[in-house]
């Protein structure tokens, strides 16, 4: 494997804030992201103090550390902490809402008929998640096409408008859609739905950290995101929003002793949520680490990362568009810190042929293993649709720079140039 030029590698200064391996250019940091090295020793703290003395902190302590973490966290993300749990991800607390609207006990349950709308850009796993709730209830998955590319943000809210029928009981939508990099313009859409008494699920998956986030103000019914994506966080931390009237008939997927405890000094959607058995709970008391120390790594905190991502971002974006001859494929007003560009359709030809015997083998994951194999780049390729059958997906962290982008632009480059057939 050839070593990575000098471009290709993170910002030495800041990059020695991860444990990121400085030869690899790493542009993925949406799918998992990656946690600075300060949280990770908090977390390492945190896991040492749990087994010098289990039962002091499992029984004593963490009822306490999990309330001031919760705070933080719910000041970061505009909300009160009463209508916040911690989740291990995105993908359990949309499950956690979709099967509790399934079960025959909840208040407002689904029902055959009902329509449960959704777009085409939804995460595959959320996506699953609808159609196991629809098949469970009866209902009918719905679907509103947002076209990629894109003209404006009202192009988006209006094809999703367009869906929404008398018989439509609820709205899941990426807050931050996964294969696009799209920021969905919210507030409107949520407002829409309210005002025809349909509830809002949002998969905020990319949003915390990447964007800034006031969930009191939206009024979604229920807002789920992780923590160890934008927030670098450790993995493992997420968090669930309910709005106040429905955290009735919400129960976790894991039920336990916060069932039919006979505590008054806790709400029943803490003590149910809290604890689901004995796990790790280090990534959820270490939000407030990452909170606090990303704030200190670049000039203006939290402020300044959003700008700075996305600034990032949109320059990476418009070095690749030049370079493969493409129009941007959406405004700058619905990019964070993650952009899709769709691979020129010439470019997808002569890779089909370069790489696979067989044009319907997966190109993406070879040309995913490729990329790594041949130039240390890690970014994902995404299968698409019509008229873009192949995406690709940067993201922008503060450990990344422009050259990086350049690096990759001159690798695809070398492919493009190379014979068909190796």
């Amino acid at each position: 494997m050839p070593e990575i030029p000098e471009r290709g590698r993170p910002d030495p200064a800041l990059a020695s804030h991860w444990q990121l391996d400085p030869a690899i250019a790493f542009l993925n940091h949406g799918s998992f992201g990656a946690c600075p090295t300060a949280v990770l020793a908090a977390q390492q703290s945190l896991r040492s103090r749990i087994e010098q003395q289990p039962l002091q902190f499992f029984a004593r302590d963490l009822e306490p550390l999990l309330d001031a973490a919760r705070a933080n966290l719910a000041q970061f993300v505009g909300a009160d902490p009463a209508d916040l749990v911690f989740v291990p991800n995105a993908t359990t607390g949309i499950n956690t809402v979709l099967r509790s609207l399934c079960d025959p006990a909840h208040p407002a349950r689904l029902r055959p008929g009902d329509e449960l709308l959704t777009t085409d850009h939804e995460y595959n796993a959320s996506r699953n998640s609808l159609e196991f709730a629809a098949a469970w209830s009866g209902a009918k998955v719905v679907v509103a096409p947002i076209p990629f590319p894109i003209a404006s943000a009202e192009a988006a809210i209006a094809a999703v408008l367009d869906r929404l029928t008398p018989r439509t009981r609820l709205l899941l939508l990426d807050h931050v859609t996964s294969q696009t990099g799209l920021v969905l313009p919210l507030p409107p859409l949520v407002q829409a739905c309210r005002e025809r008494g349909i509830a809002t699920l949002i998969d905020g998956a990319h949003a915390p950290g990447m964007v800034p986030l006031d969930l009191q103000t939206l009024g979604a019914t229920y807002y789920t995101g992780n923590c160890h994506k934008w927030l670098c966080a450790p993995k493992g931390a997420g968090f669930l929003w309910v709005q106040r009237d429905q955290h009735p008939g919400l129960r976790p997927l894991v039920i336990s002793h916060g069932a039919n405890s006979s505590r008054r000094d806790r709400s029943r959607f803490w003590l149910e949520f809290d604890w689901t058995g004995t796990a790790d709970f280090t990534p959820y008391l270490c939000v407030p680490t990452a909170i606090a120390t990303m704030a200190t790594l670049w000039p203006g905190g939290w402020p300044g990362i959003y700008q700075r991502n996305r600034d990032l971002a949109l320059q990476a974006r418009e070095h690749l568009c030049q370079n493969w001859g493409l129009v941007p494929p959406a405004p700058a007003n619905l990019i964070g810190a993650m952009v899709s560009l769709p691979l020129p359709s010439g470019l997808v030809a002569h890779l089909s042929a370069r790489f696979s015997a067989n044009p319907a083998a997966n190109l993406s994951a070879n040309l995913n293993d490729r990329l790594w194999q041949d130039f240390k780049i890690e970014v994902p390729i995404i299968p698409w649709q019509a008229p873009d059958p192949y995406l690709l997906r940067i993201s922008a962290q503060l450990y990344n720079r422009l050259s990086q982008y350049e690096y990759l632009a001159d690798a695809i480059g070398q492919w493009q140039r190379a014979p068909a057939r190796q």
